[in-house]
């Protein structure tokens, strides 16, 4: 069942977690590297592995803001307060200060957006206003 609760404090909290348990983390560092048929090597940081996992919150955040209840208010409002602590965070904690943070930053902007816009469309098409006969 999906639930108000913002998917995106988990990767928040992901975040955090490493960012004040191990403060000396380099989120740069490469956990592995494939060998492509093109002969090219790709190497996957840290970062780019938390990015593609923040993401795949967001597509989950999505399709809940495909629902109209009255459960969607409460998430957007929570959404959009995960949001302004993010970027309270960005802001004032110095272990946020970077690129990572700030890609997370845009993502939970990104969430707060789509989810009013597709429940406004969503909305739209529940409330049919049909013409009026005299």
């Amino acid at each position: 069942m999906l639930t108000p609760i913002p998917l995106l404090i988990i990767p928040l909290a992901i975040f955090n977690i490493f960012a004040f348990l191990t403060p000396t983390l380099d989120w740069d560092h490469p956990l592995t590297t494939v060998s492509m048929l093109s002969g090219a090597e790709w190497t996957v940081s840290m970062a780019e592995v938390f990015i593609a996992i923040s993401l795949f919150f967001l597509f989950f955040e999505i399709v809940k803001s495909t629902r109209i209840t009255s459960r969607s208010i409460i998430d957007h409002m929570l959404s959009m307060l995960v949001f302004v602590v993010g970027l309270a965070e960005f802001l004032l904690v110095r272990q946020a200060g970077n690129s990572v943070f700030a890609i997370l930053l845009c993502i939970m902007l990104l969430d707060v957006v789509a989810g009013f816009s597709v429940s406004v469309r969503v909305a739209q098409r529940d409330f049919a206003i049909s013409p009026r006969e005299d």
